[in-house]
């Protein structure tokens, strides 16, 4: 749709005019920044950063009733920078020109229903935010998309040049960090570190096709996000973790594109995330406080972290009910299904404390929840899914295991309404379903695959034939033919079929 073709009194807002004035806000001394540099850690006490808009308050002045006017016809322009994430342009990153933005179809991945049977084996409605469709198959892509259009825009105002970004990752990091970085490649190059041997070949394939120099190292995430930190303090070089207040901002979308696809009624909504670094949960945390304070929406949806017994650290910090009592621990993590929420050190664990504490103050109760779950769970929940019409990775077999367990427990009634995060493609981790259905799962997975769920291909090999086709002889005539019969005639039988 052209521009001149939308509404008259609605036109001059369709392209984003907000400007803003963001900083780095540091969230343990309170100083801020500017945003001129690359920035990870407050340089004064050394702290994680979130990004604030000094301007937000001109946000208020227009109306929640007309910014969801604003989102619902932009969302029918043909303009490439507001196809994807920054279709929030104002709530992303308003310093950022519309010309400097990287939009490779990130963002406003399709929100499916489950099916009948599922949603009664459940007890509630739900739906899965299918992020495993954007371009490198996993919800990464929300926030590489932003940290790449920043450092777009220093590049072309000068203040950055010939960048090395580079992340620590389980896999889906690394995947879109180099695959966003090599559509800027004659102008930045990235390098990704892998723990050895904890990626699964599927996510060790996408770094390497996009170039990315990729380097291995011995131990899990937490010991290759350290590497990268000393990096990033050391070196010249662009952070590309959640660290990065930027990402946070770039995966906020994943919250406006919930709200938006319910009309932005959310009151009754439950939005459920493995948590795994902590960014997703601190993104969409804040995402929804924002478009609550701006008055887009009218109530705040609650908020549901999952993770597993085997990397447990935000759960058991969570598990004190007295917040001046609560420490927070690392944990050792165990093997995971879960590879990429596998972490026992979140980065974004001080941002996930300082917001959860405002969003159940501004709601005025709890909201925002944390659930555990076994490994046995989130695997039987993933293939049943999966078995009633969906593509959830372990990240959304996990989340869906949390909704369950959160039903249980009362957390959610039966008149709400959930979004399941299932994070990446379940493509990435197909190999962890065929340990389940091939029962070879190491021990200290601590998984049995459940018989009802195993499923393998039937080889039927026709009885009383003599020839057979192979790779480069076929047949041909009556030896065809019979093959043909024979074998429709076995499979007829295996599969009870009647005769028509």
């Amino acid at each position: 749709m052209k521009l001149d073709q939308f509404p008259q009194d609605i036109r001059a807002e369709i392209l984003p005019r907000h400007k803003g004035r963001l900083v780095y806000r540091c969230l343990g001394c309170g100083g801020e920044h500017g945003i001129e540099k690359l920035l990870y850690i407050c340089p004064d006490c050394g702290q994680v950063l979130l990004i604030h808009d000094l301007e937000f308050g001109h946000l208020k002045n227009t109306t929640g009733e007309r910014w969801q006017r604003i989102f619902d016809y932009r969302r029918m322009l043909n303009e490439p920078a507001l196809k994807g994430i920054y279709r929030y342009h104002e709530f992303i990153g308003p310093i950022i020109p519309l010309e400097s933005v990287v939009y490779l179809g990130e963002g406003h991945t399709p929100l499916i229903e489950a099916n009948s049977l599922l949603q009664q084996k459940v007890g509630m409605r739900f739906y899965f935010k299918n992020d495993g469709q954007n371009p490198s198959a996993s919800f990464k892509d929300r926030g590489m998309a932003s940290a790449l259009s920043y450092i777009q825009y220093m590049l072309q105002s000068g203040r950055v040049s010939d960048v090395l970004a580079i992340c620590a990752s389980t896999g889906d990091t690394s995947a879109a960090a180099a695959l966003y970085a090599s559509y800027l490649s004659t102008r930045i190059k990235s390098a990704v570190l892998l723990p050895h041997k904890k990626v699964t070949p599927q996510q060790l394939a996408q770094p390497l096709g996009s170039g990315a120099t990729v380097i291995e190292i011995p131990g899990v995430f937490d010991d290759c996000m350290k590497v990268v930190e000393v990096l990033s303090e050391h070196y010249n070089v662009a952070l590309l973790n959640s660290k990065n207040a930027w990402r946070i901002l770039g995966q906020e979308s994943y919250a406006y594109e919930i709200a938006q696809d319910f009309e932005y009624d959310v009151g009754e909504l439950a939005a459920i995330l493995p948590i795994g670094n902590a960014g997703n949960m601190t993104a969409i945390l804040s995402g929804f406080l924002k478009f609550y304070h701006a008055g887009v929406i009218r109530d705040l949806p609650k908020i549901i972290g999952v993770q597993s017994e085997h990397a447990n650290p935000v759960f058991r910090y969570y598990l004190e009910p007295d917040a001046g009592k609560r420490r927070f621990e690392p944990v050792n993590v165990k093997p995971s299904v879960a590879q990429a929420a596998m972490i026992g050190n979140p980065v974004s664990m001080p941002r996930v404390i300082y917001l959860v504490e405002r969003y159940n103050q501004i709601a005025g109760r709890q909201k925002v929840f944390f659930i555990e779950v076994k490994e046995q769970d989130i695997m039987d929940w993933e293939i049943t899914a999966n078995r009633n019409g969906h593509i959830a990775c372990t990240h959304g077999g996990e989340s869906l295991a949390g909704l369950v367990a959160a039903r249980q427990r009362g957390i959610l009634e039966k008149n709400d309404t959930a979004v399941i995060d299932s994070t990446a493609h379940a493509i990435k981790f197909a190999g962890f379903q065929e340990m389940y259905f091939e029962q070879r799962f190491p021990p200290e997975f601590e998984i049995t695959p459940d018989p009802g769920l195993i499923n393998a291909p039937v080889y039927i090999k026709p009885r009383g034939v003599k020839k057979i086709p192979e790779p480069g002889k076929p047949l041909q005539g009556e030896d065809f033919k019979k093959f043909v019969n024979r074998t429709a005639e076995e499979i007829a039988g295996f599969l009870n079929l009647k005769k028509i």
